[in-house]
């Protein structure tokens, strides 16, 4: 739980009260860890620092992004020590609660109508391909996988896993597509950053 005396003062000798809007008499609300928790443990998508500020305290949208990372850190602090099967992940530019990578086989369990949805062979390597070369080609992506594949990238756009970014300086303007914020609430990525090394999926020798 987020030590009062470290965000908003004591009697005026600790540190200057957290100010997350104008007015200075906006103070942070004792339980804004139970508060978010609340907030997070009620929706499957990730929620922006503006959607949380709406939705705890007074409903104002006045609580800083620096008390809700903060928040945030401590309630991870004590799912950790407590044993919890669960963390709160940043996710696209949203905060989210996710299992941890050892009990997600349980989850997987218990998704089973959401396996029936899932993306076909073809459509994960093209999304791969469009994920690590992006902005990609539409003959870039076929170069790579040797077949034709409109169908597949025109799937994963009614999907919202690929867009449109653009098109590229040369004859004819092709389009370029790149991934999208679904994408990376669909694989728990914070950003671009954190796709795994192309080195590390290589398989070991």
């Amino acid at each position: 739980m987020t030590d009062q005396s470290d965000l908003v003062g004591a009697e005026g000798k600790a540190s200057k009260p957290e100010k997350a809007g104008k007015s200075g008499s906006d103070k942070v609300p004792e339980d804004i860890g139970a508060q978010l928790e609340a907030a997070l443990i009620s929706t499957d998508r990730p929620l922006n620092q503006a959607r949380l500020s709406e939705v705890v305290g007074d409903g104002r949208g006045v609580i800083s992004v620096k008390v809700i990372k903060q928040a945030i850190a401590d309630l991870n602090v004590s799912y950790k020590e407590s044993g919890r099967v669960f963390c709160i992940e940043q996710v696209a530019d949203g905060w989210q609660i996710m299992t941890l990578s050892e009990y997600a086989h349980v989850a997987a369990a218990l998704n089973r109508t959401r396996a029936q949805t899932k993306l076909s062979p073809a459509a994960m390597e093209t999304l791969a391909i469009v994920a690590y070369k992006q902005p990609a080609l539409k003959a870039d992506v076929e170069t790579i996988r040797g077949v034709a594949c409109g169908e597949v990238l025109r799937s994963l756009m009614e999907r919202r896993m690929i867009k449109i970014v653009g098109r590229a300086e040369e004859l004819g303007r092709p389009m370029l597509y790149g991934t999208t914020k679904s994408f990376l609430e669909v694989f728990g990525l914070k950003n671009l950053k954190d796709l795994p090394n192309v080195e590390e999926l290589k398989p070991s020798k």
